[in-house]
């Protein structure tokens, strides 16, 4: 019986080495897989006689096998912004290519990854090359995003960035620093108006104009230091969209800001923003002109009629140049004209035991049980770690670790192939007794 479980043991110490070279030579050649996480061997000793001091029956070994997906590689940089990785624990969330292109109606089999190379495809759908396509929330189209539970991935959606298609990009907000002079404000002054035109561009993107009258009050005496500011637009065939009452201070401290903006007609003044809400034609801008007593908006000073500062939003119609990924997951279109809009917001995917999840090919897991509920967080915040746009996450495998482990388990196979072929000596010398 000893003699026997001795050649049991050592069959089964065969079998246990030849599954770690198993896992070694899949780590050794994945050493170059980006993405890639160690499979390990555990030994397990197995007791088949526990107490007893007279015989001893060798149990052997068994093993198990199981990925250590929390052990991240290294992050390296690439020149592809949408080559993305996770800084930290969580996972981006993919899809196979073959159920877009087939029209999925019953929601979108989801697979997890730590990093992946994701270029646009014919449809403008970013994938990898092994058809691994990236999944988040869509913006809507002012760039805001609506609020979505986090316990399901029902809501999201391939990514698709459309390259060809033209976007016009309104002028929602805009800035008057005009300074005007206050000596035409005292009696006695001609009274004369200045005007100041502003392009501004309209919801299809044309040209359109802000016209700007500024006309003093003139008193019988002293001085009014009061104005009124009439706003005319273009695209309303040039009628009158406002008309302010603008008063200015002039007092030793904080002389020539404003002291009140009393509107006339059109939208009304905030003194907590300084902004007019002007109805312009087919939308709104918000005029900033300052708040009352700031230096930085309309004064009135002993100098000349000065536009001293004036910016606005907005551009001619523009065409997608590239996409970018910043840390909190937002992918930014950027377009050729100078601006950028949030298009997605790609979430980071947690789960209480990253090792319980299902390995598949390329590097993507499945949720288990095991692995337990998984949730999704904003990139960032929580424990998941940041999305790391123009970077690829390397190969968790230590090649010089792995060979030296390849080396004890030639060793340990060589040892217990010599124990078999001690017992089978053992047993040859047995049968001789009867010769």
């Amino acid at each position: 019986m000893t003699i026997s479980s001795s050649l049991n043991a050592g069959v089964a110490g065969l079998n246990a080495n030849a599954n770690r070279l198993a896992t070694i030579s899949d780590n050794i050649a994945n050493s170059a897989t980006y993405g890639y996480k160690r499979a390990q061997t555990d030994f397990h000793s197995v007791v088949t006689q526990g107490n007893s001091k007279t015989s001893y029956s060798a149990g052997g070994v068994r093993t198990t096998n199981h990925r250590l997906i929390d052990d991240r590689g290294p992050l390296i940089a690439t020149t592809n912004s949408t080559d993305l990785a996770i800084d930290g624990r969580g996972f981006i969330a993919v899809t196979d290519a073959t159920a877009v292109t087939s029209g999925s109606t019953g929601g979108y089999p989801i697979s997890l990854v730590t990093t992946g190379s994701f270029r646009a495809d014919a449809d403008g759908v970013l994938r990898t090359a092994t058809g691994q396509v990236l999944m988040g929330w869509p913006a809507n189209p002012d760039g805001s995003l609506e609020t979505y539970p986090r316990d399901t991935m029902a809501a999201l959606e391939p990514v698709r960035i459309n390259a060809n298609q033209y976007v016009g990009n309104p002028t929602s907000a805009m800035r008057l620093g005009v300074n005007l002079p206050a000596s035409e404000s005292t009696s006695g002054s001609a009274g004369d108006p200045h005007n100041l035109t502003v392009e501004y561009f309209g919801n299809l993107g044309t040209s359109e104009a802000l016209e700007f009258t500024f006309t003093p009050t003139i008193p019988t005496t002293g001085t009014s230091n009061t104005w009124t500011m009439e706003v005319r637009d273009s695209a309303s065939g040039g009628a009158v969209i406002g008309e302010y009452e603008i008063t200015f201070n002039d007092t030793q401290i904080g002389g020539g800001t404003l002291a009140s903006v009393v509107a006339t007609s059109g939208g009304a003044y905030d003194p907590a923003t300084g902004a007019i809400a002007l109805a312009v034609g087919g939308g709104a801008v918000a005029l900033d002109i300052g708040e009352i007593g700031e230096a930085n908006g309309m004064t009135q000073l002993a100098s000349t009629f000065s536009p001293v500062a004036i910016s606005k939003n907005g551009s001619t119609v523009a065409t997608l140049s590239s996409v970018e990924v910043d840390e909190k997951g937002y992918l930014y279109a950027v377009y050729d004209q100078g601006f950028t809009r949030r298009i997605y917001q790609l979430p980071v995917v947690d789960v209480p035991n990253p090792n319980g999840l299902i390995a598949q090919n390329n590097q993507s897991y499945l949720i288990s049980p095991e692995s337990g509920p998984f949730y999704l967080w904003d990139a960032g915040d929580g424990p998941t770690g940041s999305t790391v746009g123009y970077s690829r996450e390397e190969s968790a495998t230590d090649v010089a670790a792995e060979l030296t482990q390849l080396i004890q388990t030639q060793r340990a196979y060589s040892s217990n192939a010599k124990v078999i072929q001690t017992v089978d000596e053992m047993l040859q010398e047995t049968t001789n007794i009867k010769r």
